[in-house]
């Protein structure tokens, strides 16, 4: 069975519907959402994975980039509060 071909109207309707399908932003692709999977994967080393020679990652060397991580979180979040203690704020 052929397909009819699209009046006018339906083309413009499919088109105008393309366009917001498109141009609509869900937050998973959104940037806020690339910022987050960005830094979910900094946090967790995926991004040290396959860095050695032959592709493979010493298990002990990426625990070490995640503590690592961790810790210089741990310590933003202490000097953040440390700042706002020190001008008044807390």
């Amino acid at each position: 069975m052929a397909q009819q071909p699209l009046t006018d109207p339906e083309r413009e309707s499919r088109e105008a519907l393309e366009r917001v399908r498109r141009d609509s932003e869900t937050f998973a692709a959104s940037s806020l959402g690339r910022a987050g999977g960005r830094l979910r994967d900094h946090l967790a080393a995926r991004d040290a994975i396959g860095d050695a020679e032959g592709g493979g990652t010493d298990p002990i060397e990426l625990w070490g980039r995640r503590i690592g991580r961790a810790l210089s979180v741990v310590g933003f979040i202490a000097l953040s509060l440390w700042l706002a203690h020190q001008l008044g704020y807390l």
